[in-house]
């Protein structure tokens, strides 16, 4: 029987060593790639951005055309994201960004959300209960001290050019003056209805007299979240975490309609974004850096594109359904190694260098067949792990989104940010939704008499799926940045798209639109239907494995890729997902 994680996944509306793989390549050391000779050491060009919304695009590209950085670019579209797409993320949300540039130093910073002083471990158990996820999601309880605007200031002090209020200028006029309700976010304030609408503020915001959610078209105006931005505009981002702003979300956490749980205004003034060692790793000729822990998404792409490394993915091609079965089985690995061991590496040890240890991941490697299907996989030992904790099942996740810039300096933000499930907990304070992070860490703390690795701690911050990443050419210039929204698909679709535009040489939107064959939990294999690959069913059946399903899927991916034009010189060009309402935009 399916649980309800691989029911939401596949239903309709479901949304060398680690050192030196991580540090760049000396100039000296860097070889010059022959495709690519031509392309100059500081791009002439304009940059470009990616997002999951035409208007949230074009506030990125407002800030390139102004002369700012990729990270203002990439903060603008967060903002405006709050406005237009307030079912994926936020500022009531987290994120993880990575940044990157020419001479190929990469970073990376975790806003993700934290749980508050009062957490415990049974903080999900009621009467001694485990709370079923849906239960656990609406109201107070799931709610995590939200950490986006803390990573924007903690980014923008390092890497952005253009002042702080600047940035929000797109974002207040759209919730100020109105912006036009998405055939998508209609679609999910129909099936997300009773969280959208748990909030008389959120009710009132996008649903008629008669409870049905706003046609499309309708245009909505949010003057609450106009205020609230233009407050943090002016005064930073410690007038969200301190004051006001952070009474209004202790309160309405504490006295939430369902499930009230404590949450202090010192859990708000305590939180930090972090600037954490980007987590980095070779596949063929191309450097591959993402996000670490408390992101698994990010171990398990480079996991997984380690194990696939020694097979000849190129002469196989994308119509092959022994590379989906080779690329399925790889990440099936990978995702036991995740639900095993990955969580906050500041309450546990996350043995990260152990799992993408080139050793490591090739024993993990040998175990794939190019005949024979594993159906189900058993996390590995890698070096550093502990046995005091438990594995883990796979968490319910659903929504985020995923965005990237690049500006005419050739620097590189590659952003994913998230309120969990669609519009988070219901809750909504100063326009905005609250998330609902904390249902990323297991419901139960505890399996098999051990801890899990990822239960609620106070102060902690839940695992994550969100893996955004930059990649280098062999020539040692940016080549791809790209990520996806999704939950659980999120790393497949990010290791599509890499294998498809480095392996398959398609155009990162020709990568990002084909389909996907995925392991979903309980050992099922799913296909996206509507696709040619959902023709591919009977094959990989053969190769044992023992459920494969095609399902419509709801996918979510956002790119830039370094490729040469018609005029012969290299340019920044965007790609974004014809599944979603996403777009590009240059300055």
């Amino acid at each position: 029987m399916m649980n309800r994680l691989t029911r939401s996944l596949l239903a309709p509306l479901a949304i060398a060593s680690l050192a030196s793989a991580c540090a760049p390549l000396p100039n000296a050391a860097r070889p010059v790639s022959a495709n690519t000779s031509a392309a100059p050491a500081i791009p002439e060009d304009p940059g470009v951005v990616t997002a999951a919304d035409p208007r949230a695009a074009a506030a990125g590209a407002e800030m390139l055309r102004l002369g700012g950085s990729a990270t203002d670019a990439a903060i603008a579209v967060m903002l405006a994201l709050t406005v237009v797409e307030p079912q994926s993320s936020g500022i009531g949300g987290g994120g993880f960004l990575v940044t990157a540039d020419e001479a190929g130093n990469v970073a990376s910073f975790d806003g993700r959300e934290m749980a508050p002083s009062a957490a415990t471990p049974d903080w999900f158990k009621v009467d001694g209960k485990v709370l079923s996820h849906s239960d656990a999601v609406p109201g107070g309880r799931s709610v995590g001290v939200p950490g986006n605007l803390r990573l924007a200031a903690m980014a923008h002090a390092r890497t952005g050019k253009l002042p702080w209020r600047v940035l929000f200028g797109p974002a207040i006029k759209l919730a100020g003056e109105g912006f036009a309700i998405t055939p998508r976010l209609n679609n999910t304030l129909g099936f997300a209805s009773d969280i959208a609408g748990l909030d008389p503020a959120g009710r009132a915001l996008f649903f008629g007299p008669d409870g049905s959610p706003l046609p499309v078209g309708t245009v909505v105006r949010n003057p609450a979240l106009a205020a609230t931005l233009e407050k943090i505009a002016a005064l930073g981002a410690d007038s969200f975490y301190l004051g006001g702003n952070a009474k209004a979300i202790a309160a309405k956490v504490g006295t939430a309609p369902r499930n009230p749980a404590p949450m202090s205004t010192a859990d708000l003034a305590a939180y930090k974004a972090k600037s954490r060692d980007p987590v980095c790793g070779r596949y063929r000729v191309y450097r591959v850096c993402t996000m670490g822990p408390p992101s698994a998404g990010g171990v398990t792409v480079l996991q997984t594109l380690g194990e696939l490394e020694r097979f000849d993915l190129k002469a196989m091609g994308p119509a092959s359904p022994t590379a989906w079965h080779l690329i399925a089985e790889a990440e099936r690995l990978a995702f036991a190694d995740r639900d095993a061991w990955l969580a906050d590496p500041d309450f546990v040890p996350v043995p990260t260098a152990g799992l993408t240890d080139p050793a490591y991941v090739a024993a993990r490697s040998a175990l794939i067949s190019e005949t024979a299907a594993i159906n189900t996989a058993a996390p590995g030992k890698p070096a550093g792990g502990s046995d005091r904790f438990a594995m883990a099942g796979p968490i319910d996740e659903h929504g985020t989104t995923h965005f990237a810039a690049v500006d005419r300096w050739g620097n590189a933000a590659s952003y994913t940010s998230t309120v969990e499930s669609a519009f988070g907990s219901g809750l909504m304070v100063g326009g905005y939704f609250l998330n609902n992070e904390l249902t990323d860490f297991n419901l139960d703390p505890d399996r098999d008499g051990k801890p899990t690795a990822n239960r609620v701690e106070a102060g902690k911050r839940p695992r994550s799926s969100m893996s955004p990443v930059v990649v280098y050419g062999p020539d040692g210039h940016l080549r791809l940045i790209a990520g996806a929204a999704g939950g659980y698909t999120i790393p497949p679709q990010v290791i599509r798209v890499i294998i498809g535009t480095l392996d398959w040489n398609l155009s990162a939107r020709d990568a990002i639109t084909q389909g996907i064959v995925m392991p979903a939990p309980g050992g099922i294999l799913a296909v996206e239907s509507g696709t040619p690959l959902a023709a591919m069913v009977p094959a990989l059946q053969a190769f044992g494995h023992t459920k494969v399903v095609a399902v419509p899927m709801r996918l979510k991916a956002n790119a830039i890729e370094w490729v040469p034009g018609t005029d012969g010189k290299y340019h920044w060009v965007g790609a974004a997902d014809p599944r979603s309402e996403g777009a590009t935009a240059s300055p």
